[in-house]
C-alpha cells in the first residue's frame, strides 16, 4: 500500500509524469522506494545481510543510497533520484520530496541517533546536506545547496551555506519545486541597498 501511495504522489508533483507504467519503469527515485520497502521489511525480520545487499543492488541500479534501518513515512518521492544518500538513524514523516544530490547524513561515528529526522511536508533542494541528529519540522522547506546542521523550525525555509532561515511562513499553500522561495534573501537585499546608497552619493558628486 505505501508503494502504490509513493507512485501516485508522483503525479502531483511532477508535471511530465503521463502513466503509472512510466514512473514504475524509468523514475529512478521510485525503483529506488520499491527496493527499499522490500530491504526495510527484510531489516525488520533480521534478515541484515540480505536487506543490505538488496540495498546495495539499488544503489548500482538507481543511483540512491538508503539504509534498510531508516524510517521513511508515505508518499515519499525522490524527484530525479541521483546522488540521494539516506542514512541508518535517518527518519522521515508524511508527504516529503527529496531532489538529487541531497544528503541526510550523519556527523559521529558513535552509534545511536546521528541522522536527521524529517517531520511532515518537508522539501529539500537539490544538492542540499541535512547532516546531524537535528529535526526538520513540519513544512520545512530547504533551498538548493544549503548546507544545514541545526534545527529548523516549522514552515520556515533555509538557504546557504552555513544554512539560515530566509522567511517564517504560517502556511505553505503550494508545493516548492526545488525548495525554492519567491521570498527575498535579507543579506542580498542589504547589498543592493547598499549598491544604491553608494549611487546617489556618487551622483551627488
Amino acid at each position: 500500500m505505501k508503494f502504490i501511495e509513493d507512485i501516485q504522489s508522483v503525479f502531483e508533483r511532477d508535471p511530465s509524469a503521463r502513466n503509472t507504467f512510466e514512473i514504475i519503469t524509468t523514475y529512478s527515485g521510485v525503483q529506488a522506494m520499491l527496493f527499499y520497502r522490500l530491504s526495510h521489511r527484510l531489516w525488520g525480520l533480521n534478515l541484515k545481510w540480505l536487506s543490505r545487499f538488496v540495498a546495495m543492488l539499488a544503489r548500482w541500479l538507481t543511483g540512491v543510497e538508503i539504509h534498510p534501518a531508516a524510517k521513511i513515512g508515505r508518499r515519499f518521492f525522490i524527484d530525479h533520484g541521483m546522488g540521494v544518500v539516506i542514512g541508518e538513524t535517518a527518519e522521515i514523516g508524511d508527504d516529503c520530496t527529496l531532489y538529487h544530490g541531497v544528503t541526510l547524513g550523519g556527523t559521529t561515528w558513535d552509534k545511536g541517533k546521528r541522522h536527521p529526522t524529517l517531520k511532515n511536508n518537508v522539501v529539500i533542494g537539490a544538492g542540499a546536506k541535512v547532516l546531524g541528529p537535528i529535526t526538520l519540522e513540519d513544512g520545512v522547506r530547504i533551498g538548493s545547496n544549503a548546507v544545514v546542521t541545526k534545527p529548523v523550525f516549522a514552515n520556515e525555509t533555509v538557504v546557504g551555506v552555513p544554512g539560515r532561515v530566509l522567511s517564517d511562513k504560517s502556511e505553505h499553500l503550494s508545493f516548492d519545486a526545488y525548495g525554492v522561495s519567491n521570498d527575498n534573501d535579507p543579506n542580498v537585499e542589504a547589498i543592493k541597498s547598499i549598491l544604491k546608497r553608494l549611487d546617489e552619493i556618487e551622483n551627488k558628486t
